[in-house]
């Protein structure tokens, strides 16, 4: 879809789901066909927006998390944000390993033994972030949660749940659909 026929609405500082929430034709990640796409990096680039997404996510974080695993590109954002504010390390995932330098998938302290929640910005099948969970599995480190931005799974799917990983989001599709009305 071309930039110029998207729809963008009006970006509001007290609405970050409003913001980032645009109207056409979209390929997902997962190669589904959208109406509608959330723009993540509209209320990322904003600091107003984006701290109070982040203000939210640190009441989502699980007991005894050591590692804030960020997902490439907008989980890293969100887990430098809660990081900064909680005092958790942060992790950043790699879509793939790196074929130079330290060759890593995981940039940061080493995972191994240590209970990692992964942060990612915008979840609609999980695809990305089961291709995560499995890598940093391999490794050695306990994962079983993921703290996201937006869910915008369709309600009751629980895609990651098959893989052992409980979600806690700011915001659903239920709850940005309400908000549309």
């Amino acid at each position: 879809m071309a930039a110029d026929d998207e729809q963008r609405p009006q970006c509001s500082r007290t609405r970050p789901g409003r913001c980032c929430r645009l109207s056409g034709n979209f390929v997902l990640r997962s190669g589904q066909l959208a109406n509608e796409y959330f723009d993540k990096y509209l209320f990322e680039s904003d600091p107003h927006l984006l701290r109070r997404v982040v203000d939210r996510m640190v009441s989502l974080i699980p007991p005894g998390t050591e590692m804030l695993g960020g997902l490439e590109l907008g989980g890293v954002l969100l887990a430098t944000m809660l990081s900064s504010t909680t005092g958790i390390l942060a992790l950043f995932i790699r879509k793939k390993a790196k074929e130079y330098g330290t060759c890593r998938l995981a940039e940061g302290d080493d995972p191994t033994g240590h209970v990692v929640v992964l942060v990612e910005d915008v979840i609609t099948t999980g695809g990305a972030v089961r291709e995560a969970a499995e890598a940093l599995r391999a490794l050695g480190a306990i994962v079983t949660h993921v703290v996201c931005a937006i869910d915008r799974s369709i309600p009751g799917s629980e895609p990651l749940l098959q893989k052992g990983m409980t979600v806690n989001s700011v915001l659903t599709k239920t709850h940005l659909d309400g908000a549309a009305s």
